[in-house]
Parts: structure tokens; sequence; C-alpha cells
């Protein structure tokens, strides 16, 4: 180790993998388009991870919900036996709470946007 280096019998054994701060850098620089490509193209063989699938897979779970919730409305006015009331209300009330979690994120997305629109370059 180099003189006045940090010397501490507990963390001596963990300060290669702690202080190995080495920039490695790529065989070509990527330019800005390249990077923005590289992060949001999908991998062969895996799953689409990231805020926009998220969002997409949280979306289409709110209509499923919806869906299902109005099935089981129509199901309740045609005196179907085998749907029960307290069955089409739990999945009524699902559907709601639902529905007003996306109103909130799409109200704090656009906020969000407003916010970086509005700042000063």
């Amino acid at each position: 180790m180099a003189p006045g280096a940090y010397h501490h019998p507990i963390l001596q054994p963990l300060l290669p993998t702690v202080m190995d701060m080495r920039i490695t850098s790529t065989p070509s620089p990527l330019t800005s388009t390249q990077l923005a490509r590289r992060a949001t193209a999908a991998q062969p063989g895996t799953q689409e991870v990231g805020f926009s699938s998220a969002f997409k897979n949280a979306l289409q779970s709110v209509s499923a919900a919806q869906d299902r919730a109005t099935g089981l409305q129509q199901e309740v006015q045609l005196e179907n036996p085998k749907v029960s009331i307290e069955e089409t209300m739990v999945a009524m009330q699902k559907a709601q709470v639902g529905f007003q979690a996306t109103l909130h994120v799409r109200n704090r997305m656009v906020q969000a946007y407003t916010d970086i629109m509005n700042m000063q370059v």
C-alpha cells in the first residue's frame, strides 16, 4: 500500500473492492443517441424492464380490474346465482382504487414534466 494510505485491521480486506474506482473506457465513444438506444432497447430473450414497461403493466392491470368489475356488475344485474354482490363490490372497489392510483401517478408525471419545462437553462 502507498505511504499515507488508510490502514485498519478490520477494513483492510475490504479496501481492494471498496476503493477500486477505476474508470474503464469503451472501445469507441458512444454518442448520446447510441446510449439512449442501448438503454431503451429490449435485450433478446429478456423481459422488458424499466419505468415504461412497469407503467404499461400497471395500466393493463387496472384495465383488467375494471373489466372484471364491469363483468361482475352485469352478472349481478342478470341475477346470476354464481356471482355474489359482495364479490362484485370488492371488485368494484379494487378497480376504483387502482384507477385513483393511476390518476395520482399521471398527475405527478404531468407536474414533473411542467417543472422540467419551466426550468431555466
